[in-house]
C-alpha cells in the first residue's frame, strides 16, 4: 500500500478525511442550526437553535434554554426516544419518573404531561403530541438485555443499548454512570393489565407523528434512539427520529398545562420562585 494514499499514515488518514467532505448522511445535526428545512409551521429558520437526525442506535444531547420547544418526529414510525432531563445549572436535578407518575395521577403521557424533577419543579411538559403512546414504566435497555435479544448488546456493536447510549450523552456534560435515572420512553406505549403485567402497544408505524415538549427550566436534553425494552422482535428494528428546537417564551400565568390542575400549578410556581431568587 502506498504509504500516502492509505490510512496507516497521518497523510492518508487526512487525505481520506477531506475526501469526506460535503459527503451527504442521513443521519446528523443540521449545522448551522438555522439552515434547518421543512420547519413546524410558524417556526422562523433564525429561531432554530437544535436540528439533527437521530438514526436507530443513534443518541443526542443538547442544553435548552427555558423556554425553547423541542419537536421530536417519529420519521418512518418505528422510533423509540428513550429520553432523560436534567436542571442544566444543576444536574443533581433530574426528571423523576416516580414523582412525574404519581403527582399527576397518570402512568400515561400525552397532550398536557408534565415532566417533574425530584425537587417539585417542571423540568418539561408536552405540549403537543400527535402521537398519544409512551411509556413511563419500563425503563431503558442495558447490555444485558440486548444481548439475550439480539445476540449483543455492547456500547459499540451493532445493537446498542439505551443506557450506555445515555453514558456517552451525558459524558459531553461532565457526568456518569451514576447519573442515569430511570427515563420515559416517547413513540413506544405501554400497558398494565388486570395481572399487574405489562404490555408493549405496537401498532403498524405510522410515519410523521411528534411530540413538542417546552422547556420549562434551562435543561439538559439526552435522547437514546434504540429499541424498547419491551420489543419481542427478534431483529433490532428502531427507526430514525428527526430533533427540531426553536426559542418560544416562557409559560404564561394563564397557560392551560399550568393551570389544569392544583398539582400542576403548584409544580410551575416552584419553578417560578427558582428563577427569582
Amino acid at each position: 500500500m502506498n504509504s500516502e494514499s492509505g490510512t496507516s499514515t497521518t497523510y492518508g488518514a487526512r487525505a481520506r478525511a477531506r475526501a469526506q467532505d460535503g459527503a451527504s448522511v442521513a443521519t446528523k445535526p443540521t449545522i448551522p442550526a438555522r439552515d434547518a428545512v421543512d420547519l413546524p409551521t410558524g417556526v422562523r429558520a433564525e429561531g432554530v437553535v437544535w436540528d439533527e437526525t437521530i438514526g436507530g442506535g443513534g443518541y443526542a444531547s443538547r442544553v435548552l434554554a427555558r423556554g425553547t420547544r423541542l419537536r421530536l418526529t417519529d420519521l418512518e414510525g418505528d422510533a423509540c426516544v428513550n429520553l432523560l432531563v436534567y436542571n442544566a445549572g444543576a444536574p443533581l436535578e433530574r426528571l423523576n419518573v416516580a414523582d412525574t407518575v404519581k403527582v399527576q395521577w397518570n402512568a400515561y403521557l400525552g397532550p398536557g404531561s408534565l415532566l417533574l424533577s425530584d425537587m417539585g419543579r417542571v423540568l418539561m411538559s408536552i405540549e403537543r403530541d400527535t402521537c398519544g403512546r409512551h411509556d413511563a414504566l419500563c425503563g431503558c435497555s442495558n447490555e444485558r438485555s440486548n444481548e439475550r435479544r439480539y445476540g449483543s448488546g455492547g456500547n459499540h456493536g451493532p445493537f446498542p443499548n439505551a443506557r450506555d447510549r445515555f453514558l456517552i450523552a451525558l459524558a459531553k456534560h461532565g457526568l456518569s454512570r451514576k447519573d442515569v435515572a430511570p427515563c420515559v420512553n416517547l413513540f413506544k406505549g405501554v400497558r398494565v393489565d388486570a395481572d399487574g403485567s405489562t404490555r408493549l402497544i405496537r401498532p403498524g408505524p405510522v410515519p410523521g407523528q411528534y411530540v413538542e415538549l417546552r422547556a420549562e427550566m434551562d435543561v439538559l436534553v439526552a435522547l437514546a434512539n434504540t429499541p424498547h425494552v419491551l420489543d419481542e422482535r427478534p431483529s433490532y428494528t428502531v427507526t430514525s427520529v428527526r430533533a427540531t428546537a426553536w426559542r418560544g417564551g416562557t409559560t404564561a400565568e394563564d397557560d392551560p398545562i399550568r393551570t389544569a390542575s392544583p398539582e400542576a400549578l403548584r409544580a410551575f410556581q416552584n419553578v417560578e420562585d427558582y428563577y427569582t431568587r
